[in-house]
C-alpha cells in the first residue's frame, strides 16, 4: 500500500470535510431555534438577505468581529442583535464598541492605551453629546483632508447611530403592540412612527397583499390609516417578548409563523436567502485561509525530513483549501447574480483565488514545491486582506450605477483582475527566489533555471491579461462616459502595469538584465500593481475611485517597503560557496535546495 500517496489525499479529503462543517445548523442555544432566527428574510440595504448577515455585518462594524465574551459565555451576532432590538438595557452593558484612538479616549476622560479597548453603550451615554458634536464637526470636513482625530470620531460616531438604529428597528412587544394600537389615531402616535420608520434600519415585514417590504414603523401607520394589520406585526411582538421573557417555546412557535408568512410573500426568494445564511456559517474563504496556511507549515517541515510524504500533503491541503475557495466564489456568484469582482473585497478574493490556481499549475508542470509555496502563501495574504476589508460592512452590496453591467463586470474587470493575479504571482516567485539565495544552503541549477522560467512565463501571462483588459476597460469608458482614455489614476494605473510588464519582457530579450535583474523587476510589479489596485481609492480622486481608505494609507505603505526590500535583496549578491549541484539532473527539487 503506497502510504505516501493515500495519506496526502486523505488529510486533504478531511480539510474539505472540516470546512463543510458549518453547513450543518447548529443546535438550538437553551431551547432557543437560532438557526431559524437567522434566516429570517428582512430588506436592508436594497436587497434582501437573512436576519443572520445583518446581524454579522452590524457586529462587525461595531466592534470589528462577529461575537465577543460577556458573562462568561462567548455571544454570537444572532443573539446579539435580539438582545439590541428586544434587550436593550441587557445589550446596552455588553463591550461592543471598539475605541483605539488616545484623543477620543481622553476627551471621554477615558485612560489613554494605544491597544484596543473595548466598552459598552453604557460607558458612552454620559458622553453621547459631545460624540454627536464632535463627530458632526469632523464629518463636515472632506474625508481626505481629516485628522487621525476626526476620523476616529467620525467613525465613532457611525457607529453608535447604526447601534441606535437597530435598537429603534424593532422596538415592539405584545404589550407595547397593544397601547400603540389603542392610541394609533392621535398625533403623538403619528409622530412616533414617523421617526421610526427613519430610524429603521431593515425592513422586516414581508410583502403579504402590498407589493413591497415594509419596516415595522410603515405598518403601523398603515394601520393607524384603517389598513389591515399586517401579520408579521404581531408575529415579531410575540418574538420579542418571548425573547425578553426567555421562554423558547413561545419563541420557537413565533418563528414558524414568521416562516410561513415569508413564505407567503417572497417564496421565490427564500432560496437565496437560505442559501447565504448557510454560505454565512461555512466561511468558505475563512476556512480556505486557514487551509493554506496548513499547507505552508506542512511544506516547511518538509524540508526537514519525509520529504515525499509531506510535500505530498501541503499539496493536496493546497489542493483541498483552492477547491473551498471555488466553492465559495462560485457562491458569491450565485447570490449576487453577478460576476466574481464587484468590489474591492471580492476583487481580493478573487485574486488570491487567481494566483492559487496558477501556482497549482506550476506546481503540476516543475513539480520542485515552488509552486505550492507561493500559491498557498498568496492565496492566505490575499484572504488576509478581504478579511479587513469585509470590515466595512456588507459585501455583497448593491452595484454603484456606473458598474451595473454583468457583460463588462465579467469582461474588463475580471480580465485585468487575472492580470493582477499574475504580476503578483510572479513577484511571490521572485520572492522565493530571493529567499533561496540567501538563506539555502545548496543551489541547485535546475530549480534556479525553473524558477527563472516561471517568472518569465508568468510575465507574459500578466502582460496578454492586463493589456486586453485595459483595452476593454477604454471601450467601457467610452461607453459610460464618451471617451476611451482620461489619464485618470486608475487608467494610469492599468497602463502602468501593462508597460512595466513589457519593459521587463523587453529588458530580458535585449539581455538587459539576466537573472537577478529580472527578479527584481518581478517584485517592482507588486509595487505598481498594489498601487494601481488600491491607491487609486486612497487618492480619492478620479471617476474610478469608490471610497476613500486613508485607514489602509498604512498597511499599503507597509507593503510597499517590504516590497522595496525584496528588491534589495535580489540584487544583492549571495554571500557563500557558489552555485553547486546537491541532486543529479532530472531529479525535482525542493525549494530550499
Amino acid at each position: 500500500m503506497n502510504w505516501n500517496k493515500i495519506i496526502p489525499w486523505t488529510v486533504g479529503l478531511a480539510a474539505i470535510a472540516a470546512a463543510l462543517a458549518g453547513v450543518v445548523p447548529p443546535a438550538p442555544s437553551r431551547g432557543f431555534d437560532l438557526a431559524a432566527f437567522s434566516r429570517l428574510p428582512v430588506l436592508e440595504g436594497g436587497r434582501l438577505k437573512p436576519l443572520d448577515s445583518v446581524a454579522r455585518n452590524a457586529l462587525l462594524v461595531i466592534r470589528g468581529n462577529q461575537s465577543f465574551s460577556f458573562e462568561g459565555r462567548t455571544v454570537k451576532p444572532n443573539e446579539w442583535l435580539l438582545d439590541v432590538m428586544f434587550r436593550p438595557a441587557r445589550a446596552d452593558k455588553q463591550p461592543v464598541f471598539v475605541i483605539n484612538d488616545p484623543e477620543v479616549l481622553g476627551m471621554m476622560g477615558y485612560e489613554q492605551k494605544a491597544t484596543n479597548r473595548y466598552y459598552t453603550f453604557e460607558d458612552l451615554k454620559p458622553h453621547l453629546q459631545v460624540i454627536q458634536e464632535q463627530g458632526s464637526t469632523a464629518q463636515r470636513v472632506d474625508s481626505k483632508q481629516r485628522t487621525r482625530f476626526q476620523a476616529a470620531i467620525s467613525n465613532l460616531l457611525d457607529r453608535v447611530f447604526l447601534y441606535y438604529r437597530l435598537k429603534n428597528t424593532l422596538q415592539l412587544d405584545a404589550a407595547s403592540l397593544g397601547s400603540l394600537l389603542k392610541g394609533a389615531g392621535s398625533p403623538q402616535a403619528g409622530a412616533v412612527f414617523d421617526e421610526m420608520a427613519s430610524l429603521a434600519y431593515f425592513r422586516p415585514l414581508p410583502p403579504v397583499g402590498t407589493a413591497r417590504w415594509r419596516s415595522v414603523a410603515e405598518g403601523l401607520k398603515a394601520l393607524m390609516a384603517g389598513d389591515a394589520p399586517a401579520p408579521a406585526l404581531d408575529a415579531y411582538a410575540r418574538l420579542g417578548a418571548a425573547w425578553a421573557a426567555g421562554t423558547p417555546e413561545a419563541f420557537n412557535t413565533s418563528l414558524v409563523q414568521l416562516r410561513s408568512l415569508s413564505l407567503a410573500g417572497a417564496a421565490a426568494e427564500l432560496g437565496s436567502v437560505d442559501a447565504e445564511t448557510v454560505f454565512n456559517r461555512v466561511q468558505p474563504f475563512y476556512a480556505g485561509m486557514v487551509i493554506y496556511v496548513l499547507a505552508l507549515l506542512v511544506l516547511f517541515t518538509s524540508w526537514l525530513g519525509r520529504r515525499e510524504l509531506l510535500q505530498a500533503t501541503a499539496l493536496a491541503l493546497l489542493t483541498s483549501g483552492a477547491i473551498v475557495h471555488t466553492a465559495g466564489l462560485l457562491s458569491r456568484i450565485v447570490l449576487q447574480g453577478r460576476p466574481p469582482v464587484t468590489n474591492l473585497y471580492s476583487s481580493a478574493v478573487f485574486v488570491g483565488w487567481g494566483t492559487v490556481v496558477m501556482g497549482l499549475l506550476l506546481e503540476r508542470i516543475y513539480r520542485r514545491g515552488v509552486g505550492t509555496a507561493v500559491a498557498a502563501a498568496s492565496g492566505f495574504a490575499s484572504l488576509i486582506v478581504a478579511h479587513h476589508l469585509a470590515a466595512d460592512g456588507d459585501t455583497m452590496e448593491m452595484m454603484r450605477a456606473v458598474l451595473d453591467s454583468n457583460f463588462w463586470l465579467a469582461t474588463h474587470v475580471v480580465i485585468i483582475t487575472i492580470g493582477y493575479s499574475g504580476t503578483f504571482l510572479a513577484g511571490a516567485i521572485a520572492i522565493a527566489w530571493a529567499l533561496r539565495q540567501h538563506l539555502a544552503r545548496t543551489l541547485e541549477p535546475g530549480t534556479s533555471r525553473a524558477l527563472s522560467s516561471m517568472v518569465y512565463g508568468v510575465i507574459c501571462f500578466s502582460l496578454l491579461f492586463s493589456f486586453t483588459g485595459t483595452v476593454l476597460g477604454g471601450i467601457w469608458a467610452d461607453q459610460s462616459w464618451g471617451r476611451f482614455w482620461g489619464w485618470d489614476p486608475k487608467e494610469n494605473g492599468a497602463l502602468l502595469i501593462v508597460l512595466w510588464c513589457a519593459v521587463i519582457l523587453h529588458a530580458r530579450w535585449g539581455g538587459y538584465v539576466r537573472e537577478r535583474g529580472i527578479m527584481a523587476m518581478a517584485v517592482g510589479g507588486n509595487i505598481i500593481t498594489s498601487l494601481s489596485w488600491f491607491g487609486v481609492n486612497m487618492l480619492g480622486v478620479g471617476l474610478h475611485s469608490y471610497g476613500f481608505m486613508d485607514n489602509a494609507f498604512w498597511a499599503l505603505a507597509g507593503f510597499c517597503a517590504s516590497q522595496l526590500v525584496f528588491v534589495a535583496l535580489c540584487l544583492v549578491p549571495r554571500r557563500g560557496p557558489a552555485q553547486r549541484t546537491s541532486s543529479t539532473a532530472g531529479e525535482a527539487a525542493p525549494i530550499s535546495a
